[in-house]
Order: structure tokens, then sequence, then C-alpha cells
């Protein structure tokens, strides 16, 4: 029996000393970590943002965690940000290429997108390429601004239905954002019940909760589990079954395609590929339908959130979407429709969307970043292929950089004279070489549909739906807790 006690013993300490987790010398310090399991008992894992904070507060700007017994950097503040994503944006700049939002979105595919690509020639090229195209295809031109425009108007007509009722608005922004870039992307339009519309919407909602939620770090942290019919495994199902749907567009598409003539997104690359041909580059039709899926990704859900987010501050802060009404209704005095030269002479409403993005956090940790060769940061060193975590929350919060830090102010973002400012912190779209492709498509958006819907409407917090939850669900993208709004028409008629 003592015989069999000290055997089970000795087994389980050397399997504590084979598993055990070290820091090397100079490497960012951190919380003590179990042998196995890492940190993550240490971590919240529905919502590690608050953790993250703490250990921040005692171990300093950068510092590492274990998940599992892979070590993370975890970056936090203004300096220590600037230093690794933009003075030593090539040391910083890689993609780990085993998580799970990796192996659900690339392997499945065959193909990384962009987003999740690793800093190499292929991803350049794919980016210079993107850039290219989109803008081609109007982000920042008059003909973006009009197919938003038209979306606002859609949404406008949708809401005149509900005036005097409750309703949910968490659905209807989804859609309006998706078609937005769907506009870009196929050059459709499609019917909020759609059933593409609807498969895609809902994609990337459940997707983003279980790549950063707790089955997410269940599987970046214990490799033994990742064959196991789990909960993950939905996040790899949705995606393939995206990718199959997105290689029959393509298709589909090729059947009315004129070479030369390109009508959106799919044909330019298509074009691309035919001038290319078998040159070895990164263009291929699996890639095509990973920047896609990329790009529809990005472009519905961050925005969809932040308008989310807006318009529950702006019910729970009437004075504040009192005040936008009246600066809104100087500028367009005799005008139509809103453009987005407007902005300029609207200092008021561009604190204010801005402070909703900030407070709206939408990509609270960005994308995990790699090291792609051994560096150093502050004082540190950090050895290639080290995840990195840029917590963009910490700078979104941080002390000095804000007028209100932890409250909803547009004074964040307005000087002593009441003029527009945008502080150096002010980085929801990340910084440095992985900045998003679509942050000025998202600008366009949050202006235009704002501006737009408080022309038109008030917009009211019911007065049965008790008090409102602040609190977003954490995920890839940070949702607000679904709410209901109350509509009305505003009694000032327009001009």
């Amino acid at each position: 029996m003592i015989a069999s006690v000290v055997l089970i013993l000795g087994a389980v300490l050397l399997l504590l000393l084979l598993f055990q987790n070290h820091r090397t010398k100079d490497f960012p310090p951190g919380p003590r970590p179990l042998p196995i399991l890492g940190n993550l008992l240490q971590l919240n894992l529905e919502n590690p943002i608050a953790d993250l904070e703490r250990l921040a507060k005692r171990y300093g700007n950068v510092y590492s965690i274990f998940i599992g017994q892979r070590p993370v950097v975890v970056i936090n503040g203004l300096q220590a940000l600037k230093e690794a994503l933009v003075t030593k944006a090539a040391d910083f700049s890689g993609r780990s290429q085993d998580l799970m939002v990796n192996h659900a979105a690339i392997v499945k595919a065959n193909a990384a997108g962009v987003i999740l690509a690793d800093y190499n020639a292929g991803w350049r090229e794919q980016r210079r390429f993107g850039l290219m195209t989109l803008r081609n295809f109007g982000l920042g031109k008059q003909t973006m601004e009009q197919n938003i425009l038209r979306e606002t108007q859609y949404i406008t007509q949708l809401m005149e239905q509900s005036v005097g009722k409750n309703m949910n608005p968490q659905q209807l922004f989804h859609n309006a954002a998706s078609n937005i870039i769907c506009q870009v992307l196929f050059a459709r339009h499609f019917d909020y019940e759609d059933e593409f519309m609807k498969f895609f919407v809902g994609v990337f909602q459940q997707t983003s909760k279980i790549i950063n939620g707790r089955w997410g770090m269940i599987y970046d942290s214990f490799p033994i589990v990742r064959n196991l019919p789990l909960p993950f495994r939905k996040a790899f199902n949705l995606f393939e079954v995206a990718h199959g749907k997105l290689l029959e567009m393509v298709a589909e598409n090729k059947k009315t395609r004129i070479p030369g003539k390109p009508r959106h997104f799919i044909d330019t690359y298509l074009d691309e590929l035919d001038k290319r041909g078998n040159d070895g580059s990164s263009f291929s039709e699996d890639q095509l339908c990973a920047f896609i899926l990329d790009l529809h990704f990005a472009g519905t859900d961050t925005t969809a959130n932040t308008l989310l987010t807006g318009f529950l501050y702006l019910m729970n802060y009437p004075q504040i979407q009192e005040r936008c009404q009246q600066e809104i209704d100087n500028v367009l005095d005799g005008k139509n429709e809103a453009c987005f030269e407007d902005r300029h002479q609207m200092p008021y409403v561009q604190a204010v969307i801005h402070e909703i993005q900030r407070v709206a956090n939408t990509v609270p940790l960005s994308v995990f970043h790699c090291t792609s060769r051994d560096t150093e940061l502050m004082g540190y060193s950090i050895p290639k292929g080290t995840i990195i975590i840029p917590n963009l929350t910490s700078v979104l919060n941080e002390e000095g950089q804000w007028k209100s830090p932890l409250d909803f102010n547009p004074e964040n973002f307005l000087n002593d004279q009441g003029q527009f400012v945008k502080p150096e912190a002010f980085m929801p779209f990340s910084i440095g070489h992985r900045m998003c492709l679509g942050e000025v498509l998202a600008r366009t958006e949050l202006f235009l549909i704002l501006v737009t819907l408080l022309r038109r409407f008030n917009f009211i917090w019911p007065e049965d739906a008790g008090e409102p939850n602040y609190t977003p669900v954490f995920g890839t993208t940070m949702t607000p807790k679904p709410y209901p709004m109350k509509v009305q028409v505003r009694s000032q008629r327009l001009s």
C-alpha cells in the first residue's frame, strides 16, 4: 500500500517537473504559473479584461502569463504599445499559426486571408491589393457614401414601422453593416431575411464568442483535447460551411463576369489571378474566399457593435443626444442628406462618435500578434514566436491620456475652445502594420448612419426596460447585451 502511494506521488512529481513552466532570463515578469495549467486559474475565461488590468498594476505595462504551457506577453499602455507596434512593427507584426482561430479559419479554407496571415511577403502582397481595391470601389469616395446612405434609408423605413413601440436593434444594425460591405464584395444588396445574409451574420456573432471565450482558451491551452467533440468544434463547422458558400458565390459570379470590367471585389481579384497565372504568388481562389470572409467579418461585427453601443449611451444620456441633434440641424439646414465632409462642421458630433468608439472598445485585445524574430521591448527580451496580446483596452482607458477615462464623456475629444481633437491614445483600429484595413469605411458608416438617424428620430430608453447594462459580452469583438429601444419621429420637421 505504502509502495503504491509512493509510486503515485513520484509519478505526479515527475509530471510536475516535466510540465513545469518557467520564464527565461530577462523575459517579462508575471504571476507564478502552475504546471500544465499555466495561469488559467487566475483569469476569468468568460472575460479576462479586469484580470489583465489587475496584473498590469502589479507587474507593469509589459508582463507575461502562461496559457497552458505557452508563454504570452501582454502589452499595456500607450508608450509600450507604440514601441511594439510602431517603432518595432517588423518585430511584432507576426501571427501565431497555432491558435484555434487560425486552425478554424485557415486550415478549413487552405488559405490565410489577410487578418490571420503571418507577417511575410504573401501578407504584404494581399494587403496592398486589398487597400488598392477597396479604394477603387469607393472607400472615402462619394459612391461609397451613397451606398451607405441608401442602406440608412432602409434602416429609417424599418424604424418608422416601429415608431412608438419597443424594438430590438441588434439584428438590424448587423444586417445593415453586412449589406454595406457586401456592396463592395458582391455588388449586391441582400434582403435582411435572405438566407445568405442570415447565415453569415450568425457565423460572425457565434464564432466571435467561441474563439476568445472559454472554449477557445481551452483549445489553445491543451492540444490534447483538440480532436475531442467539444463545443469549439462548432466554430470549425461554421467556418467550413462559410468557405463552401463563398466558393459557390465565386463560381456564380464567374458565369456573368467580363474579364477586365470588374463589378466588385471578386471580379477584381479574379482579374488579378488571371494576370498572374501560375507565378507562385499568394493569389488563389481559396485565398480569395478567405479574404472575403475577413472583410465581411471585420466590416460587419465591429461597426454593428459600435452602433449598438452608441444608441445604448445616447438613449441614457438624452442631453448628449439633444446637443448632437442641435448641431446636426444647424449644419444640415436646407440639405436633403449628410455627407462625410459635413463632419468638419460638427465638432461635437465627431466627439460623441469617437467617445462611442472609445467606450465600445470593440476589439479589446486586438487580434493576437506574434514576434517574428528575437527582439526587445521596454528592456525585456522576447524570443521569436512569442504570442503578443496588445491590450487596447488599457490605452482607451489609460489614466493621464483622457479627461474622463472611466466615464462616457465627449469632452475627451474636445479642447477648451470646443474644437474636436483626437488624442494619440485613441486606437480602436489598432496601430502599425496591422491597423484595420476598413478604418475609412467604418468611420464613414458611423458618421452617416448616426447623423441621419439622429436627424430623423429621438431614441428613448423604454420606461419598462429597467436599468441599462453597459457591461458588454466579451469575445473577439465586444457585443452590448441585447436591449430594447423606443423610437419617435422628431417633432421638428426637416426642410
